[in-house]
């Protein structure tokens, strides 16, 4: 399959975990496994490279099997670092972005995600439901890591507001596939 027509993935696992109380979200456990193999084990099936951006314990990702990627610019500027940093990285035409504190992510999220792009003829398309855009859940066409790197050398690290500059289209999901797990009393939910 050529490149263009492939997809990575990076889950995003690099942040500093305030609301967890400073703890590392992917690491921390919900329902007997941590989290990062709730995302990981909903995503191999359905991308054909894929990378884990993290700041801290590098090993324990590692030991999932996948690059570990940590963010190559410096002072944890937000999940966009994260980003570039695997758009410079994986080998293929599309990057696949979700974070790793949503466990339930739907089985056919890369397929919906990436048909609607293509559909659309847009380089960028966005998780939502009937009540959210989910921002940190998106597919993206790898050419525009230029366009991010520029963004983020302004000094901008919203995601949104990145998103907002590029031509997207939303695709409808169920709410509960993107359940954050954001504080220690959200794992608790059933």
């Amino acid at each position: 399959m050529p490149a263009a027509e492939r997809v990575a993935a990076v889950i995003l696992a690099g942040g500093q975990g305030s609301r967890m109380g400073s703890a590392d979200k992917g690491l921390v456990e919900y329902r007997g496994r941590p989290l990062i193999e709730w995302t990981l084990d909903v995503l191999r099936p359905q991308i054909d490279e894929l990378v884990i951006s993290a700041n801290r314990n590098l090993d324990a990702y590692a030991a999932y099997g996948q690059r570990v990627l940590p963010d190559t610019l410096p002072g944890y500027p937000g999940p966009l670092a994260g980003i570039l940093t695997a758009m410079q990285s994986v080998t293929a035409g599309w990057l696949m972005v979700v974070p790793c504190d949503t466990p339930h992510l739907p089985a056919d999220l890369v397929a919906r995600l990436l048909q609607a792009a293509r559909q659309a003829h847009v380089p960028l398309a966005i998780a939502a439901d009937d009540t959210h855009t989910h921002h940190t859940c998106f597919i993206v066409r790898i050419d525009q890591r230029d366009a991010l790197a520029a963004f983020l050398a302004r000094g901008e690290r919203a995601v949104r507001h990145w998103q907002a500059e590029l031509p997207s289209t939303t695709v409808q999901f169920d709410a509960a596939a993107f359940a954050n797990l954001n504080r220690p009393e959200d794992l608790s939910r059933p």
